[in-house]
């Protein structure tokens, strides 16, 4: 059973309580179906060392695994988009080296149960890839990146967007994560505080909807897709 403290120091300094596994696997029962679904994007603010991120990859590879258990090719690449599907954000990089580290030790346990000799050394690099760039070392509250002292960086939080091409490919766009905060409001009056500092920062980032008057996110940069085994050949 994963421990909820690991020192009164630490919870002393940064309020590091983590969740308990019954209430973690409670709360995940909730939207059970969207966590069995390999597409859904998950995205944990404060993400600790995985707990919550740690289960919905384990029931996301668990209904690959029923679905594809026969096949190692569809199981590899859907496990991989599964992969690509989950996100995190922790203020401590021990924490984020950890989680990181635990969220591949759980996706490689079932590659190698399910693929056995089929595994691939390529397909390992590119999901290591996928979560150095998908559980982050940042601040929640101010979406910006932090320093080994937790302070914030003059740098945003930003994620990559990975898109399933044609079964067999990633396509990568790189948004801020407070811009996809915006995506869904409709612009505010202008007496209200913004996160942008100026008219010119919100076309830059974010498009209107023609129909719906609501924001769209535009990304900050768009690479060529790859086949899911070499996607980290876009860095």
């Amino acid at each position: 059973m994963t421990k909820q403290v690991k020192s009164k120091e630490r919870v002393a300094e940064h309020g590091e309580v983590f969740t308990a596994e019954r209430e973690v696997k409670a709360m995940c029962d909730l939207v059970s179906n969207m966590c069995e679904d390999y597409s859904k994007r998950f995205l944990e603010p404060a993400c600790g060392d995985g707990n919550f991120l740690a289960e919905i990859l384990s029931r996301k590879l668990a209904n690959i695994k029923k679905n594809y258990r026969r096949s190692s090719y569809d199981f590899e690449r859907f496990s991989v988009f599964a992969v690509s599907s989950i996100y995190g954000v922790e203020l401590l990089m021990d924490n984020v080296i950890e989680c990181r580290k635990r969220l591949f030790a759980i996706w490689d346990k079932e590659y190698k149960n399910v693929c056995k000799k089929d595994c691939n050394e390529q397909t390992r690099e590119a999901v290591k890839y996928i979560l150095s760039k998908n559980i982050l070392c940042g601040n929640a509250l101010t979406l910006m990146r932090v320093d080994e002292n937790q302070q914030d960086t003059d740098k945003p939080i930003i994620f990559p967007e990975w898109s399933v091409i044609g079964g067999t490919s990633l396509k990568r766009r790189d948004f801020r994560l407070d811009v996809l905060l915006k995506v869904g409001e409709k612009p505010q009056d202008k007496k209200q505080k913004s996160i942008f500092d100026n008219e010119e920062d919100i076309t830059k980032y974010l498009t209107l909807n023609p129909v719906t008057g609501e924001y769209i996110a535009k990304p900050i940069k768009e690479y060529p897709q790859l086949p899911y085994r070499r996607v980290q050949e876009n860095d």
